[in-house]
């Protein structure tokens, strides 16, 4: 289950408050950790078994915690057990270093713990603690303004209405319903909220524990890591020299995930995988913190209103729940900012009732004539094109206004490659002469 990650580029600095929101507090002992001592045990054999000889330290490695007063207290156990033994020590660089390798009594046991399930990574967290994580980073998110917002959508010509109603919708952190005709910029939209998320910091586990069960919730796809000594990220708290922290949590940037026609209701809860005999967290889970951008929205294979009432608890009262193969819900806060894109019109997808539990609906509607000229000349010059006012008035004339052609804001950008392609081929200097506009019109249109 793979979701598309979109990383654009961030477009400035935009402040958030220096105190540190959430740093994982780090694991001093055993108990630290939220996990008992026997199942940290299993963790420890199953990669031993599957990795054969390893060192003190590469084993706290693996398991993601401290050497020194956790990983070395599990060693020992597993020695006392002869489970494991040392194979080689090395003299002066203490027992992190000695060489540890699987008994046959610990290879029945490594066999026992995969029957149940074949987790073999960084130890997960207790599912409270990542609750309380998320609900402790959800009140650091990044307030914008008009100044914020202006340099969020500079690359982008919108009229003003549709500039003032998105500012207020991204600080919502919560839903916003994007409808209007394909082509007028919505997924651009998603991508400059992205860019402002991108510029935020939080911390998210390796994998959560439940019930003796692991769910896996790091993603190097859909989670973009940033090391512990950045400081240009804003706000959640990078740490500073010196400090340490639980190894269990990875530092990311607030992610932003887009999925589309992939989507289905399955795809919104635990997926339980029956030959590893653990989960894995959902799309919703991995966005927590960030943006889920559902694009496409009605192109889905489930249909809308099915899809639709799946959200209706988790937009409401900010929780979602989630069920494990054994019929268990768990409860998991629902800090994600969700922006459903359409090309469909609203009352094709959805009801009155769903619509008044979206905080924001906002129509992103074909240009006017004079954006529509904005748009066509930072593109031109974006693509060294010479631009001409007389080859646009041409354009418009013939190829809109006598076939009586809806304005796309993608359509400047389209036309452009076009262009560029015939002008190329051709031997000339692109340009925004009659000629080359005729032809690019012509292999672009498409009479339906």
């Amino acid at each position: 289950m793979v979701g598309k990650p979109i990383n654009p580029r961030p477009t400035g600095p935009i402040s958030a408050s220096a105190n540190a929101a959430f740093v994982p507090p780090p694991v001093i002992r055993l108990e630290d950790t939220g996990l008992s001592s026997l199942w940290l045990q299993d963790l420890a054999l199953k990669i031993l078994y599957f990795q054969g000889f390893l060192s003190g330290f590469k084993v706290a490695e693996e398991i993601a915690l401290p050497f020194a007063g956790v990983t070395d207290q599990i060693l020992e156990s597993l020695k006392r057990e002869k489970l494991v033994e040392v194979k080689s020590s090395s003299v002066g660089l203490g027992e992190g270093s000695y060489q540890y390798a699987i008994t046959g009594a610990g290879i029945d046991r490594a066999r026992e713990a995969l029957e149940r399930n074949q987790y073999a990574g960084p130890a997960p967290v207790p599912i409270e603690t990542y609750n309380n994580a998320i609900r402790k980073q959800g009140t650091h998110r990044v307030v914008v303004t008009q100044r914020h917002m202006r340099q969020l959508l500079s690359q982008l010509v919108l009229s003003n209405t549709t500039f003032e109603q998105l500012g207020p919708a991204l600080n919502s952190g919560t839903s916003i319903f994007l409808y209007g005709p394909p082509g007028n910029g919505k997924t651009s939209v998603a991508r400059a909220f992205g860019s402002m998320v991108l510029q935020q910091d939080m911390y998210i586990p390796y994998a959560l524990f439940v019930d003796g069960q692991v769910i896996k919730l790091y993603d190097s796809v859909n989670h973009q890591r940033v090391a512990d000594d950045d400081t240009s990220a804003a706000g959640t708290g990078s740490l500073r020299s010196g400090q340490r922290r639980d190894p269990r949590w990875i530092h990311i940037r607030r992610p932003f995930i887009v999925v589309g026609g992939e989507l289905t209701l399955a795809g919104l809860d635990l997926v339980f995988n029956d030959t590893s005999k653990f989960y894995e967290a959902p799309f919703q889970v991995k966005a927590n913190g960030g943006i889920l951008l559902i694009d496409d929205f009605g192109r889905q294979q489930v249909r809308p209103r099915d899809l639709l009432n799946r959200w209706i608890v988790p937009l409401e009262n900010r929780v979602d729940f989630l069920t494990l193969h054994t019929g268990r819900k768990i409860e998991i806060p629902f800090d994600v900012l969700v922006v459903f894109s359409t090309n469909l019109p609203p009352r094709d997808l959805v009801d009155e009732a769903f619509l008044r539990r979206l905080r924001h609906k906002i129509e992103i509607g074909d240009p006017s004539y004079e954006e529509f000229r904005q748009i066509f000349q930072r593109v031109a010059e974006s693509k060294k094109i010479q631009y001409d006012d007389k080859g646009l008035a041409y354009l418009l004339q013939e190829w809109y206004i006598k076939r009586n052609r809806k304005l796309r804001a993608s359509h400047p950008r389209d036309l452009c490659d076009q262009i560029i392609d015939i002008a190329r081929y051709r031997g000339l200097e692109p340009a925004m002469t009659r000629e080359l506009l005729d032809l690019a019109a012509q292999s672009y249109f498409v009479e339906i």
